[in-house]
């Protein structure tokens, strides 16, 4: 990885993210969903992440991940928070991209007035857990056993972090 960048995620960007993203449906509890998701879902994701940060990572000009705010409640009285999600191609976790954008992402919601980031996470997804604790988010909740994926039964934790 010669050069690492952040760009706006656009239309541009959606067969990158959603190969991305699918790779997580398919082989972990990073993802929610249980079945590949189409194309079109990518439609989805830029109308929830509208007036939010939204990111492709890109490194030698290669997508190699992606990361979002979004509404954590609709209603104004929570607009100072925002949930954050992110998924890095698998081929480059654990090279300090999670932290990059992060730092991009916790940057650019200060900006508009977001206070505070929540994140869920699957218990069944440790990479995660840990990264979340290492950069200063807080277990603020948790849903016991509520989701189910490939036969198992998971836990949603929720972090939370003051920026």
């Amino acid at each position: 990885m010669k050069h690492v960048e952040c760009v706006k995620m656009g239309r541009e960007h959606a067969g990158d993210v959603m190969r991305v993203l699918n790779y997580y449906v398919q082989n972990s509890f990073a993802a929610y969903a249980d079945e590949v998701l189409p194309i079109t879902f990518f439609e989805k994701l830029l109308e929830v992440t509208e007036g939010y940060p939204a990111f492709v990572i890109k490194s030698d000009d290669t997508v190699v991940g992606f990361c979002f705010l979004k509404a954590y409640n609709s209603f104004p009285t929570f607009k100072s928070t925002a949930e954050i999600s992110y998924f890095i191609d698998e081929k480059y976790v654990g090279k300090g991209l999670g932290k990059i954008v992060l730092d991009k992402v916790i940057d650019a919601a200060r900006e508009q007035g977001v206070t505070t980031i929540l994140a869920s996470v699957s218990s069944k997804n440790p990479h995660s857990l840990s990264f979340h604790r290492k950069h200063g988010f807080s277990e603020c909740g948790r849903f016991r056993e509520i989701g189910r994926k490939f036969g198992e039964a998971f836990d949603v934790v929720y972090f939370s972090k003051q920026i």
